[in-house]
């Protein structure tokens, strides 16, 4: 395999491993772009590949027949996709879509599998990490469920932004409406009211943050529950 590691490795996990073993894990990563858009797991078909991103993010999703796409799970550089190979089970749970560009570091699903066997490390790491993706699933269903929509919102914006590493992101209110599964006038009215409060900006899908503080105070409490979970795991 051709590699081409950055200087930098930024992904979170790949950090917790000992110089030892990041270095090792490393030589059997490729470097590759994530391009808004690619679809990178269909739901119940073989993981090929496992990622790492270090810049832009991916979303996973489900869809329900009859009913739209609805965001369930975001990845960015605090974590992987293809975590569940740790669980023995070769099929993805979920579809998953590049919503940020960026980049990521790629292994073969079997090559992952092998350092998992040969890096205690990297599984304890990764059976953290599991548990978070849990929380974040289990906590986006409740919040889908008994929370506004404008604090979710809030909530959906504040993880996109620790993701896109920037202030400026490109997201259309049709494709908001689908991550959050509302309809496209309730994602212009809680837009609307957000940037009544100069908290953002938003002109044709060009959102910025203007005052990340506040944007926090406007989510609901679901943001910072996720994140405690992520920081008592990581610090």
């Amino acid at each position: 395999m051709s590699v081409v590691i950055p200087v930098q490795v930024t992904n979170h996990l790949i950090r917790c491993l000992s110089s030892e073993e990041r270095n090792r894990f490393l030589q059997h990563c490729e470097s590759v772009k994530l391009v808004f858009g690619d679809i990178l797991y269909e739901v119940d078909e073989p993981i090929q590949h496992v990622y790492f991103p270090l810049a832009g993010f991916i979303s996973l999703v489900i869809s329900m027949e009859g009913h739209q796409t609805l965001e369930v799970g975001l990845i960015g550089n605090e974590g992987m996709l293809g975590a569940t190979l740790a669980l023995g089970i070769a099929d993805a749970p979920l579809k998953a879509v590049v919503q940020g560009s960026g980049s990521a570091l790629r292994m073969t699903a079997a090559q992952f599998q092998h350092e998992l066997r040969n890096s205690p490390s990297m599984l304890s790491t990764l059976n953290r990490y599991l548990y978070v993706l849990v929380m974040q699933l289990s906590q986006t269903a409740a919040c889908t469920h008994f929370h506004e929509i404008e604090p979710r919102l809030a909530r959906w914006l504040l993880m996109t932004h620790d993701r896109a590493h920037a202030d400026h992101f490109h997201l259309t209110q049709e494709y908001l409406a689908d991550m959050l599964g509302v309809r496209r006038s309730s994602i212009t009215i809680a837009a609307g009211k957000l940037q009544q409060q100069k908290l953002i900006s938003y002109i044709r899908g060009e959102i910025n943050i203007l005052n990340r503080k506040a944007l926090e105070a406007a989510s609901c409490a679901c943001y910072s529950v996720l994140n405690d979970h992520y920081t008592r795991l990581f610090p």
